[in-house]
């Protein structure tokens, strides 16, 4: 008889290369999410909750290596607060009235500051606490807009194809990248980043595009093919952007939470600047 443990060993994921942990936590985190949000919007509404949470949280740490003392928890509790009051305000359990909260719950910020006695540069702190609100809640809390930007009820469609969008563009990149790579992109911010894997990730994000709008009736094929541009060229930027904040910090990952990936930051980089465009977009066109 097998012993369990050596069982466990071998399907231990840090005994794959790199590239089988990417693929496996790829898999894994995808049918858990695209799951969640078919099921119902409140699975959406709790995993991505979650989601952000974790990310807020992995901001604030790596802003504490650089020196940096933001409010980590009560930051989280204001980026939850504000996803929160936007699913409930979009799917019609709340008025509108109730976005007023934020505004007083968020300057609680500067009365914290003030009693915290021990910090050198409090203002510091508190332009932080707003960078991690606004950098990461703010986006998460976009993405319930986009979801009941089409007649006020949840489309789970437009998270899951911007999502499959996203993830198309991404893996493209990779792939093409590593096989074609050589012109850079843009080497100062991250030098393994090249023209020829944003092709590669822009010509896989349109082919998944032009198949959601044969499949999904949510919104029709120009519109796929617009909210894809806004996330080949945001998402690349949001890619960069993270890569620069990590190197100001001196660090290759944002954490090690995702094997493959790296941190939750890493993973959802280009969501977090593609998102606001794409809830506009939908709201304005």
């Amino acid at each position: 008889m097998r012993s369990p443990f050596r069982m466990r060993d071998r399907f231990n994921i840090n005994n794959y290369s790199n590239l089988g942990q990417r693929v496996i936590t790829a898999l894994l985190g995808a049918t858990v999410i695209i799951a969640g949000a078919i099921y119902s919007p409140w699975i959406y509404f709790v995993t991505f909750g979650l989601i952000l949470a974790f990310s807020q949280m992995e901001f604030y740490k790596l802003s504490g290596l650089d020196g940096m003392l933001p409010l980590k928890s009560f930051g989280t509790f204001l980026g939850l607060l504000i996803f929160s009051l936007t699913f409930f305000i979009e799917i019609g359990h709340m008025n509108d009235k109730y976005y007023f909260l934020i505004f007083p719950l968020v300057s609680l910020v500067f009365f914290i500051k003030l009693y915290r006695k021990s910090d050198k540069k409090p203002f510091t702190g508190v332009a932080y606490t707003f960078l991690g609100i606004f950098y990461v809640a703010v986006p998460f809390a976009l993405l319930n807009v986009a979801a009941f930007a089409v007649d006020e009820t949840f489309h789970y469609e437009i998270i899951i194809g911007s999502l499959l969008i996203l993830w198309a563009s991404d893996s493209g990149a990779y792939f093409a990248g590593t096989k074609f790579g050589k012109t850079k992109l843009f080497e100062r911010v991250s030098p393994k980043k090249s023209w020829e894997g944003f092709l590669g990730g822009a010509g896989t994000a349109y082919v998944i595009s032009y198949v959601l709008g044969k499949h999904f009736n949510t919104l029709p094929s120009w519109q796929w093919l617009s909210i894809a541009t806004i996330i080949i060229i945001a998402g690349t930027y949001g890619d960069l952007i993270e890569s620069l904040f990590k190197r100001s910090i001196e660090i290759k990952d944002s954490g090690k939470t995702l094997p493959g990936h790296g941190g939750f930051m890493d993973r959802f980089d280009g969501l977090l600047l593609s998102a606001p465009f794409i809830a506009a977009f939908l709201k304005i066109f």
